[in-house]
């Protein structure tokens, strides 16, 4: 070969070279990968041996690979795996039982309280969440929260023997047609809301003083039968009615004006706010039902209980059970409020309550109830055992058990000879009573309630009205009607028929 071709050859083997590093540096890294992996599986066609192990192919492969990433990346993450199915025979915990019922509760919440939420009513947590309490008072359960039962309202009033659901409805109407425009019940205007083409006008008027009370329990007669300001055929009854209470609320939280016996109003307003809150977990509705049990609270006469004003240093059974009240609904709705104050009502309770008859007093030991001036003679103290049924209720609520209280099965035992009957000219119709009454037995179940019930209903449900703007309410013919008018009678006795699924029973059934 001679020396001129041999140049030529080397000339144009430097000119391939460079012309292939060019070309490589000018072409995406990418697509030289791929070029590069494509040769090299042509070698293994051509080269490799069918039946060459996969392992020797592996590590042909591998060795073309990229380098694995530095140890201090993290490398992609893995597909997600299905989850893992345990076995039932290894599960720990029993099946519960789920009713297949849909909550009424609305979980989107409308344009208004949104605008609140964003206010001075705005949380951190999620405003229109259920609360997760017990469907029992005291106790854990399900959905709905500690007012849960009233979901179901209907399968419990079949199974405790309640009155057709009719009756109920008939009262919430009648309340519902005879609200105020501003939202409240009006205890000596409600009349102004008939409808002149049903008839005359409803009579049974009460106090002007008394629209917050009144206002109150109009609202837990609704709430008591699962209705809300978000759900429910009367969602803006409820609401309007809770807007107003909230209008009158001051700022320590007392609801309504401070007058004489003003802390009978505030108790039950606090208490149907606190139901409201509970039974939504509404922003509108959350500092509202704080500050009216903050008032509950500051109210109180230290290690006692209540009375008309704030901290007067006198106590009674009668004002004591609605805060009671109020504060086992705000426990419930996880509003925060300490043990100490039902504690320290238990105790006054306790010292009220007569160990040989269980008769709990009003401001002494085994006291007979008060009644009004002019109304003592025509509604004998004798024919009630209003604070008794009180003391129970407290009792229960504070946790003592009827299977193991004395106490408790004393004072059943005086409301079982003390049991509803509606007769006129004798004294012995008492809505305050029987709405205590028809809730403590209940609690306190086992065969007195069952003949509580029966006369409750026979007492209640045949003495409803049926006739023009009456139809769905109740005569005020009680001690108190006077006062309350016929808002108050007819929210109590509907109270007193919502029983079955207003609370579920603290110790079960007996």
């Amino acid at each position: 070969m001679s020396s001129a071709n041999q140049a030529a050859r080397d000339r144009a083997g430097v000119d391939f070279s460079e012309a292939l590093a060019e070309q490589l540096r000018r072409t995406p890294w990418f697509l030289t990968s791929v070029v590069f992996h494509l040769f090299v599986l042509m070698l293994l066609q051509l080269f490799g041996s069918a039946q060459a192990p996969k392992a020797a192919t592996d590590s042909v492969i591998q060795a073309f690979l990229p380098p694995d990433p530095p140890e201090e990346l993290e490398p992609p993450p893995e597909p997600e795996e299905p989850p893992e199915v345990v076995p039932e025979e290894v599960a720990t915990e029993e099946p519960v039982p789920v009713d297949a019922e849909v909550s009424d509760h609305d979980e989107t919440p409308n344009e208004e309280e949104f605008e609140e939420a964003k206010g001075d009513d705005a949380l951190a947590e999620k405003p229109f969440d259920g609360v997760s309490n017990g469907d029992q008072i005291g106790l854990a359960g399900g959905g709905g929260g500690g007012f849960g039962s009233r979901r179901g309202g209907d399968r419990a009033r079949r199974r405790a023997g309640g009155p057709p659901p009719s009756v109920v409805d008939a009262g919430l109407e009648w309340l519902k047609n005879h609200q105020s425009p501003d939202g409240r019940w009006d205890c000596d205007g409600f009349m102004a809301q008939c409808d002149p083409k049903k008839g005359p006008a409803c009579d049974g008027k009460g106090q002007a003083t008394n629209d917050v009370g009144v206002t109150g329990l109009a609202l837990l007669a609704f709430l008591g039968a699962g209705h809300t300001h978000s759900s429910g055929p009367f969602k803006e009854t409820v609401r309007r009615g809770l807007q107003w209470l909230k209008s009158v609320q001051d700022s320590e939280g007392c609801f309504g004006e401070r007058g004489y016996h003003f802390m009978y109003n505030h108790g039950i307003a606090a208490l149907a706010m606190a139901e409201a809150y509970g039974m939504t977990s509404s922003a509108s509705w959350k500092r509202s039902a704080q500050k009216g049990v903050d008032f509950v609270v500051a109210a109180q006469n230290p290690y006692k209980a209540w009375r008309y004003d704030v901290r007067s240093g006198e106590n009674d059974v009668s004002v004591a059970g609605w805060m009671v009240m109020a504060l086992k609904s705000a426990k419930l709705a996880e509003l925060q409020v300490s043990d100490a104050p039902i504690r320290d009502a238990h105790e006054f309770v306790k010292e009220m309550t007569d160990e040989e008859s269980g008769r709990t007093g009003y401001m002494k030991k085994g006291e007979r109830p008060v009644r009004a001036s002019g109304k003592i003679a025509a509604f004998p103290a004798e024919e009630s055992e209003s604070l008794t049924a009180v003391g129970m209720l407290v009792r229960i609520f504070a946790g003592e058990d009827p299977k193991d209280s004395a106490m408790l099965k004393a004072g059943a035992e005086l409301l079982s000879k003390r049991l509803p009957i509606w007769e006129k000219n004798t004294g012995k119709i008492d809505m305050y009573y029987w709405y205590y009454g028809t809730l403590a037995m209940f609690q306190f179940g086992g065969p007195e309630w069952n003949a509580w019930n029966r006369k409750m209903l026979d007492a209640i449900v045949k003495t409803q009205r049926t006739d023009g703007n009456f139809k769905g309410s109740w005569d005020p013919e009680d001690a108190w009607g006077e006062d309350g008018g016929r808002v108050y009678s007819t929210a109590m006795m509907t109270l007193c028929l919502e029983v079955y699924y207003r609370y579920g029973r603290v110790f079960g059934t007996r």
